[in-house]
C-alpha cells in the first residue's frame, strides 16, 4: 500500500475580486506609520480544552523532567482572545470561558476604554466571524453607549481563506506553543496567569513585527488571485 502524505495548507482562491480587495484593505494600514490617534490593532481567538490533573505531577530534577501522569480530568472549555498592536510590539491575552458576540463586544470595549481611551479611532483587523459585527456591541451596551464604541473602530477584515494576513494568527500561534501546547490547565484562573505571563515577558523582549508584504509586493508575487481584465 502507498503511503501518501498529506500537507494541510491554505490555498488562495484564483481571480477573486473580493479577496484581493479585502487583502489590499488589510495590507495598507500595515504599511503605514505609527499613529497614537489611529492605532492597528490585530485580534483573533482560539477554544481551549481545560485538563484537570488526576494525579500530582512529580516536579523535574536535575536528571528528570517534570513527570505528569498521562490521565487527566476534563475540565470544561476556555476561550483565549489575543490582541496584538503589530507596528509598536505590543500584545495582550484575554481569556473568557466563551467567545460568544457578547464575549467579543466586551473585550473590544474593554481595549476601546482603556488602552485606546484617548484615541480618535482604532483600525481593528479580524477575519469575519459572525460575532465580529458592529451589532454586537447594541447586544451588550445601552444604545448610546454602543454607539460610541463602534464610531471608535475601524473594521478591517481579512478575506475567506485569507487568515494569514491577520499578525494576531501569528501570536496566537506562538501563544500556544511556547505556552498552552504542552501544559495542562484545570481552570480559566491558571491559563490566564499563565497566558499574561507569556505576553508580559515576550512585551519586554521583543520589538515590532517587520512585516515584508506590500501591496505591491501582492500585485506582483500573487498575480493569480487577481482577475484577468476582460477589455
Amino acid at each position: 500500500m502507498t503511503n501518501r502524505k498529506i500537507q494541510y495548507w491554505v490555498i488562495p482562491p484564483t481571480e477573486d475580486a473580493e479577496f484581493v480587495a479585502h487583502m489590499e484593505q488589510v495590507l495598507d494600514p500595515y504599511a503605514q506609520p505609527p499613529n497614537p490617534q489611529y492605532p492597528v490593532v490585530c485580534m483573533d481567538e482560539q477554544p481551549v480544552q481545560l485538563q484537570r490533573e488526576v494525579r500530582i505531577p512529580i516536579p523535574a530534577t536535575a536528571p528528570h523532567p517534570k513527570r505528569v501522569d498521562y490521565e487527566d480530568e476534563r475540565a470544561g472549555t476556555a476561550s483565549i482572545f489575543m490582541f496584538t498592536e503589530p507596528l509598536v510590539g505590543w500584545r495582550e491575552v484575554r481569556v473568557r470561558q466563551r467567545r460568544t458576540k457578547a464575549d467579543w463586544a466586551t473585550e473590544i470595549a474593554y481595549l476601546l476604554e482603556g488602552r485606546y481611551r484617548d484615541c480618535e479611532k482604532v483600525v481593528l483587523v479580524c477575519d469575519q466571524l459572525n460575532t465580529h459585527t458592529k451589532g454586537a456591541f447594541y447586544e451588550v451596551f445601552e444604545p448610546e453607549r454602543a454607539r460610541q464604541l463602534v464610531q471608535r473602530i475601524e473594521f478591517c477584515y481579512t478575506p475567506k481563506h485569507g487568515s494569514w494576513l491577520n499578525i494576531a494568527e501569528n501570536e496566537l500561534s506562538s501563544l500556544t506553543r511556547q505556552c498552552v501546547a504542552d501544559e495542562r490547565f484545570g481552570d480559566i484562573e491558571s491559563l490566564r496567569q499563565a497566558t499574561a505571563a507569556w505576553a508580559s515577558d515576550v512585551n519586554s523582549t521583543q520589538r515590532g513585527v517587520d512585516w515584508q508584504m506590500k501591496i505591491d509586493d501582492a500585485r506582483c508575487k500573487l498575480t493569480s488571485v487577481y482577475p484577468k481584465i476582460k477589455l
